[in-house]
C-alpha cells in the first residue's frame, strides 16, 4: 500500500514538473535562470573539491589537466545547453525569412560586418559558438556571414578588449580589435564566395525551421519555451560527444605544455616565429580570458606581441577541440577551407603588430 502510494506521489510530482513551463511559463524561466547561474558559479569549487578527492598532487602537470577538465566540461555544456536553448525560443520568433528580411537590402560585405561587430558582444568561447553557428545556418543566413560571427565571437569580445585595454593599452586594444574584424569579415566573405553550403552535413542543412507564416502573438511563451527544450535535445544531443573529446585532448595540453618552451620560439626576429606560434596555439582550447594571462607571461619571457597574439588568436579561433566539434556540423573540405582562410587572416596579423610595435 505504502509502495504504491509512493509510486503516485512520484508519478504526480513528474506530471506537474512537466506541466510547470506550460502553467507558469514566466516563474519556470526565473527559476531556471538562478539554477543555471548557481550551478556556473559553483564550477570551480567543485572541479577542485574533485581533483582534491583524488590521489593527484594539485600542482602537479596531471592536477592542472584534470581541474581543467573537471571544470572547462561542465562549464561548456551548460553554455550550450543555455545557449541553445535561448536560440531555440529566440528562433520561435525569428523564422528564416525574418531573419533575410533583416539582411535584406545590404550587400554581402555589409551582412559581413553586422555579422562580425554582433560577435563582439558575444563573450562565448569557440565551443560555445558552434550552436549559435548551427542556429543561423537553421535561420537561413547566409555560410559566409554565419563564419563571419563564428570567427569574431570568440576572438573580438569585449572580455577580450578589456583584458587588453588593462595590460597593454589601448592602442593594442583597438589595433586588435580592428585587425580581428578585418580576419572574421574577410574570411567570411571569401567563404561566402566560395559556395560551399554543399559542405555543411546532412543533418544540419536538413533541420526543420519554424513555421514562417506564425506571427509573433501566435505562439504562446510556453511553446517558445518548449521549442528551446527540442533545440537542446536535437542540437546538444548530437555534439557533446565531440565536446568531451574535445576538451580532454586541450586538458592534456593544458597540464603539461609549459610556457617556456613555447617562449622560447616566439621571438622576433625568426621569420618563422609566427606560423609555429599560430601551429603550436591550434591545438590549445581555452577562452580570452584563459588565454591572456598566458599571453602576459610570454612576454614577460621576451616573446614578441605580434607572435604571441598569432598565438592567441590561433588558441581562441582555430582550437583543435573547436576542429572536432566543427566536425559533426562540417564536412572536411568545408574545415579545410575555414581553418585555411583564417590561418592565414591571423599570420598577416602576426607580422602587421610584429612589424608596428
Amino acid at each position: 500500500m505504502n509502495h504504491t502510494n509512493s509510486s503516485d506521489i512520484r508519478h504526480s510530482w513528474f506530471e506537474a514538473l512537466q506541466k510547470w513551463p506550460k502553467q507558469q511559463p514566466h516563474i519556470f524561466l526565473v527559476i531556471a535562470v538562478c539554477v543555471w547561474f548557481a550551478l556556473y558559479q559553483s564550477l570551480i569549487p567543485l572541479a577542485e573539491m574533485i581533483v582534491a578527492w583524488l590521489p593527484v598532487d594539485r600542482a602537479s602537470h596531471l592536477g592542472g589537466a584534470l581541474q581543467f577538465f573537471f571544470f572547462d566540461t561542465p562549464k561548456v555544456l551548460l553554455l550550450l545547453t543555455g545557449i541553445v536553448f535561448v536560440m531555440g525560443m529566440v528562433n520561435s520568433w525569428f523564422t528564416p525569412e525574418r531573419t533575410r528580411a533583416l539582411l535584406a537590402g545590404r550587400s554581402e560585405g555589409v551582412a559581413n560586418v553586422m555579422a562580425a561587430s554582433l560577435g563582439i558582444v558575444t563573450p562565448f568561447c569557440s565551443c560555445s559558438a558552434v550552436p549559435l553557428f548551427i542556429g543561423f545556418v537553421q535561420a537561413g543566413v547566409p555560410l559566409g556571414v554565419t563564419f563571419s560571427f563564428l570567427i569574431s565571437a570568440p576572438m573580438v569580445n569585449e572580455v577580450a578588449l578589456t583584458l587588453l585595454l588593462s595590460m597593454f593599452g589601448w592602442q593594442v586594444a583597438l589595433l586588435y580589435l580592428g585587425l580581428g574584424l578585418a580576419v572574421a569579415i574577410v574570411s567570411g566573405w571569401i567563404i561566402g564566395r566560395l559556395k560551399m553550403e554543399m559542405y555543411l552535413e546532412d543533418w544540419v542543412r536538413n533541420m526543420p525551421h519554424v513555421d514562417p507564416n506564425l506571427t509573433l502573438d501566435s505562439i504562446p511563451l510556453s511553446e517558445r519555451i518548449a521549442a528551446g527544450f527540442a533545440s537542446v535535445r536535437e542540437i546538444v544531443g548530437k555534439v557533446w560527444p565531440y565536446i568531451l573529446a574535445g576538451i580532454a585532448i586541450g586538458a592534456l595540453i593544458h597540464g603539461y605544455v609549459p610556457a617556456d618552451f613555447m617562449a622560447s620560439i616566439m621571438g622576433k626576429e625568426a621569420w618563422w616565429a609566427v606560423p609555429a606560434a599560430i601551429l603550436i596555439g591550434i591545438p590549445m582550447y581555452t577562452n580570452a580570458a584563459g588565454v591572456i594571462p598566458i599571453v602576459q607571461a610570454l612576454l614577460a619571457k621576451g616573446a614578441a606581441l605580434g607572435t604571441v597574439l598569432a598565438f592567441m588568436m590561433s588558441v581562441i579561433a582555430l582550437s583543435l577541440p573547436e576542429t572536432i566539434i566543427l566536425r559533426k556540423v562540417l564536412k572536411p573540405r568545408l574545415i579545410i577551407t575555414f581553418v585555411s582562410i583564417v590561418a592565414t587572416g591571423i599570420l598577416i596579423v602576426g607580422y602587421v603588430f610584429n612589424w608596428v610595435l
